[in-house]
């Protein structure tokens, strides 16, 4: 493992897949290599994969934004269930003729190989760096976490016809689509409750050592997807759901876990790729070579690519968008792993199928992995590099405060590079040039490729990624409103609509009253009050200097914020909520007296 970890240095200045470098070493240390460590294993190294994938197919669904599935949810479970039969189905075909098997025998291999990898995919797109188009990532990263339970439904399935020596007629027998039911309903049930449970079981967690945290997060995950198996479910859907709703809820102290789960992410993925290369035979591979190539090759341009272009018909992908989502269908691990099935239930010559499946994953990762990133630029799929942010720490606050520390290396082509001020909510506590650190109130006018460190919520960071990390755009002050309403609303109509507390609506002010006296009579586009989860943005200006359209921005609930407010309401009492009845602007000092021009301004 510490040599996998140190040739990782050497494979990324080539461009190495990284897990067929982790798969080599496997190999290396094995039977035939150089170390001819003797390792035969199957049911320990199904064991050891099956660990790692439950906290990489866990953690893949931490990291996956809802967002992701209001964007690609159709055509990635399209892909996940209807694409996984259908190349299998392919594959098997081509599998029966090559090999000369029986069907059932071909479409177990066909049905072993149908699923893209979850480690694979993951770590090319995320820690190859690798940002693809919002559409086509969501569908990868939701695919290749989810299509894994079906390849395992079938692979489970005919290996028990094969057992029992059945005939083809009992795939559609209703014992079949009893069994198919059980696996992903408990799968998605134990998922659900699992997610839900975590996210409870972490809050309820207080005064732990900060060591015990993440453990014990990531434990609670394998108990879910460990009781799920057991009780007929799929555990592998349950931990990937369970992934997906416990990292979209608000997990108290959620980065912590995430710290640790990049490193046993790492760990997960080193320890299954040598496992399962130490228990493959090289000196096998000879009598299957030609056959297994040629299969490979059916696998990558034929069934693969015409199985996501049906898969994506119904759907308004452009071709070169359905191209690249074909070519992206790396085998891996998950293969190898169920390739080990055949074996340990005794089926007849169960080291065919592990030594195929090992060759043709071999020739994925070679094939695409090698070939992704320029398949990405070829195909225009690719999105420039994030170059503004430089740094991005949750912090752990008093009260349950969540604030961030964010550092941006400021764009040349940002409104602040051009020379606009820097809005009053968004100044920097630090500034570092030419490697030296300097306060805002000594460094001067903020050039371009200044680093800046500031502290914001969670819910400010994506505005300001489009004042210092983007070029600048006179709209990208407005780009989240929702909606829009005449200043002359009424605030009380503002609070009924839309749930608003703390607002003292008793003199009937308008909402372009409750700006203007909110920023001391000063209002300039782009002010924001933010109140709960809603905040009122000034979106133009009338003739007179008021304020004369209010934009509506509804986001999730800040509870950094909201902590933070409860925690000076109950030390300052009515004086504080005095000051929220009728807002004025908080001064910092002679920093505070910008001009009415400063862009984005917000309280």
């Amino acid at each position: 493992m510490a040599l996998a970890a140190l040739t990782s240095l050497v494979s990324q200045r080539f461009g190495a897949p990284l897990l067929l470098v982790f798969l080599g070493i496997g190999l290396l240390a094995g039977e035939d290599g150089l170390l001819g460590i003797q390792f035969d294993s199957g049911s320990a190294a199904y064991f050891i994969g099956s660990l790692a994938l439950a906290i990489i197919l866990f953690d893949s669904g931490f990291e996956t934004p809802m967002r992701s599935y209001k964007v690609a949810a159709a055509p990635a479970l399209s892909l996940a269930t209807f694409g996984v039969v259908l190349t299998a189905g392919l594959t098997g075909v081509a599998a029966h003729f090559l090999f000369g098997v029986g069907w059932l025998e071909a479409f177990l291999l066909g049905s072993i190989v149908a699923s893209t990898d979850a480690a694979a995919v993951f770590f090319l797109l995320r820690a190859g760096g690798i940002r693809l188009r919002e559409k086509v990532g969501s569908t990868l990263e939701i695919e290749s976490g989810a299509n894994d339970p079906m390849a395992i439904f079938l692979t489970i399935l005919l290996i028990e016809l094969i057992v029992a020596d059945a005939g083809t007629d009992a795939l559609f027998g209703f014992e079949v689509l009893m069994t198919f039911v059980q696996q992903m309903g408990l799968g998605i049930l134990f998922g659900i409750v699992g997610g839900f449970g975590i996210s409870w079981f972490l809050h309820k967690l207080v005064n732990v050592d900060p060591g015990l945290y993440p453990i014990s997060g990531l434990a609670a995950a394998l108990v879910v997807f460990s009781v799920c198996a057991l009780l007929g479910g799929s555990g592998f859907l349950a931990a990937y759901v369970a992934g997906v709703v416990a990292g979209n809820r608000k997990v108290k102290f959620a980065h912590r876990l995430r710290r640790f789960q990049v490193g046993m992410t790492w760990l997960a993925q080193i320890g299954m790729f040598l496992a399962l290369g130490l228990l493959a035979t090289p000196s096998e591979f000879p009598r299957i070579l030609v056959p297994a190539l040629i299969l490979a090759g059916v696998l990558i341009f034929v069934a693969r690519p015409l199985a996501v272009w049906l898969c994506l018909l119904p759907f308004d992908f452009r071709s070169r968008e359905t191209l690249f989502t074909g070519w992206v269908g790396l085998r891996g691990a998950v293969s190898i792993l169920l390739a080990i099935l055949p074996g340990l239930a005794g089926i007849e010559n169960g080291s065919f199928y592990f030594n195929v499946v090992f060759v043709m994953v071999l020739v994925s990762l070679l094939v695409q992995g090698w070939t992704i990133q320029p398949a990405a630029k070829l195909l225009k799929m690719s999105l420039p590099s994030e170059q503004g942010l430089v740094d991005r720490v949750e912090l752990e606050l008093r009260g349950a405060t969540e604030m961030e520390l964010v550092g941006y290396k400021i764009h040349p082509d940002s409104a602040i590079a051009k020379g606009e001020r820097v809005p009053r909510w968004a100044r920097p506590v630090m500034v570092i040039r030419d490697g030296l650190s300097y306060s805002v109130h000594t460094i001067g006018p903020l050039q371009a490729n200044d680093q800046v460190y500031l502290f914001a919520s969670a819910r400010r960071v994506r505005l300001l990624d489009q004042i210092y990390a983007s070029p600048w755009d006179e709209m990208t002050v407005e780009s989240d409103i929702q909606f829009r309403v005449k200043g002359a609303t009424k605030m009380s109509d503002l609070v009924r609509q839309y749930g608003l507390e703390g607002i003292d609506t008793s003199d009937a002010v308008t909402a372009s009253q409750f700006l203007d006296r909110s920023f001391d009579g000063k209002p300039v586009l782009g002010d924001r009050v933010t109140i709960g989860d809603v905040d009122i943005v000034v979106c133009a200006l009338d003739d007179a200097g008021g304020v004369g359209t209010v934009g509506i921005v509804i986001g999730e609930e800040d509870p950094g914020a909201g902590a933070l407010m409860a925690d000076l309401v109950r030390r300052g009492g009515a004086r504080i909520a005095g000051l929220v009845r009728r807002p004025k602007p908080i001064s910092a000092g002679p920093a505070e007296s910008a001009p009415a021009k400063d862009i984005g301004d917000q309280a």
